[in-house]
């Protein structure tokens, strides 16, 4: 690959010498101000910027803050006359990826280039390998509404921070651990692991044990071997804490402590544990109400939420409903052996006019099923308004989900499982995805829902 440097020098020996040195490797951009250089990055961005430190009027040191604002991740290697150091230190703690001295020694700028450019060729393997990542594996960015593009231009900014608090808020089903996911899949720590923590899932006596894990010996039942938690478990990469606002006030109070200095003891220990982790929190409840009602520590709160995002529902972006129907129409298919063309016209217009809310989670649900489900080319409105509404008339003994021993012999729990799946999936539906009223629907506790819905979906 040719990489493309712009050089910025007000004399022209200069700009001549490198262009002659340096013409046959890399496509040159030459200016002689930083006025016309700026002008030019509007259009065409270089790979690499060699820029004198003393130009005339807006000096070089100046073009680079402008540079390192609009475009963070472009290398600048600037150009001197003289050892001036505070000059070289001002300029390096703007963002300048090197520096060189005038005369320019032809072994020096060669060698300094080339490390400018193995630092452009990981930042853009990096690049291609997140963008990758995400259009795999995160079907929620589809679509073609301001609102998804300002969360994708969201998630690019924040995602620059390896460290920032961020707290994201929207409805159930809206994709909010696919956006910490995203967050996560961009930022520097990408390499490093991202833990996903419930904390709905567990009892109040327990939430300090699974954050922060234990020692040997802590509490009666505890294993022999100790336990590492959710925390020390996320060193060097993310912690996802999913519906933060459903911890106890006991809980809020131990997390305070951990994110204020990165410090924690494990149960029944003494030695002091310090961990470096992004601290990625949502929850689809009303944060600032709770704060106002004190049922959620409003420190903790200023502490979560250094930048706060809510993530639209899908009501409020219809035209990406059918994009979305589209990208899970064509995963399903493949998961079904299934080879069917798209939706009917009355299929698509029910979509559009359909409240989802359970957003792209019910969306995807009532695919899935009416794929598995159709027999046509086209999946027709009946399919769809079927798995939505087709148990609300039906008796409850009709559903049997049992069948008879065969020589064969049968695999129990799959059977248990699938059955399981099955009955929640159809509460979820009937509750057009209302988790609490799914729960009261199977008689179950509304934390227990959450706990078997989040391990079987996932399978």
């Amino acid at each position: 690959m040719k990489y493309s440097i712009a050089i910025v020098d007000d004399e022209a020996l200069i700009r001549d010498a490198l262009d002659i040195t340096l013409s046959d490797q890399y496509d040159l951009y030459l200016f002689e101000t930083a006025e016309s250089f700026l002008a030019a990055i509007e259009r065409t961005v270089p790979d690499l910027v060699l820029m004198d430190i003393g130009l005339p009027l807006m000096t070089g040191i100046e073009a680079l803050e402008i540079v390192k604002q609009k475009h963070s991740d472009l290398p600048v290697i600037m150009i001197t006359a003289y050892e001036d150091i505070n000059m070289v230190i001002q300029s390096m703690k703007i963002g300048a990826f090197d520096f060189v001295l005038k005369p320019l020694n032809p072994d020096i700028l060669e060698l300094t280039i080339k490390k400018a450019v193995a630092s452009i060729a990981l930042i853009k393997e990096v690049k291609i390998l997140q963008e990758k990542y995400l259009q795999e594996n995160h079907p929620c960015f589809i679509g073609e509404s301001k609102n998804i593009e300002n969360v994708m231009d969201f998630i690019h900014m924040v995602s620059k921070s390896a460290d920032t608090p961020i707290m994201i808020l929207g409805e159930t089903g809206t994709g909010k651990e696919l956006i910490a996911k995203a967050i996560h899949a961009r930022s520097p720590v990408f390499k490093g692991p991202f833990i996903a923590v419930n904390c709905s899932a567990f009892p109040e006596d327990l939430i300090e044990s699974e954050l922060f894990g234990y020692e040997s010996g802590a509490f009666s039942g505890a294993s022999k071997q100790g336990k590492k938690g959710f925390i020390e478990a996320s060193d060097g990469g993310t912690l996802f804490l999913d519906e933060v606002a459903d911890l106890s006030l006991a809980g809020q109070a131990k997390l305070l402590r951990f994110l204020e200095n990165g410090e924690f003891y494990k149960i029944g220990g003494t030695k002091k544990y310090t961990v470096q982790t992004r601290v990625v929190s949502a929850t689809n409840k009303k944060i600032e109400a709770l704060v106002n009602a004190e049922k959620f520590r409003k420190d903790l709160y200023f502490r979560l939420c250094v930048i706060k995002a809510e993530i639209p529902s899908l009501n409020e972006r219809k035209e990406d409903i059918l994009p979305l129907a589209k990208h899970f129409l064509h995963e399903f298919n493949q998961k079904f052996s299934k080879t069917i063309k798209g939706f009917s016209e009355a299929a698509a217009d029910h979509l559009m006019s359909y409240e989802f809310t359970g957003n792209a989670r019910e969306l995807k649900n009532m695919i899935e099923r009416a794929v598995l489900i159709s027999k046509t080319d086209l999946l027709e409105l009946d399919k769809l308004k079927g798995v939505s509404t087709s148990f609300k008339d039906r008796n409850a003994a009709n559903i049997s989900p049992y069948s008879d021993l065969g020589p064969e012999g049968i695999n129990l729990s799959q059977l248990l499982e699938n059955t399981e799946k099955k009955f929640m999936e159809q509460a979820l539906s009937l509750s057009k995805g209302n988790e609490s009223k799914a729960a009261r629907l199977l008689q179950m506790n509304h934390h227990t829902f959450r706990y078997r819905w989040k391990k079987i979906s996932n399978k």
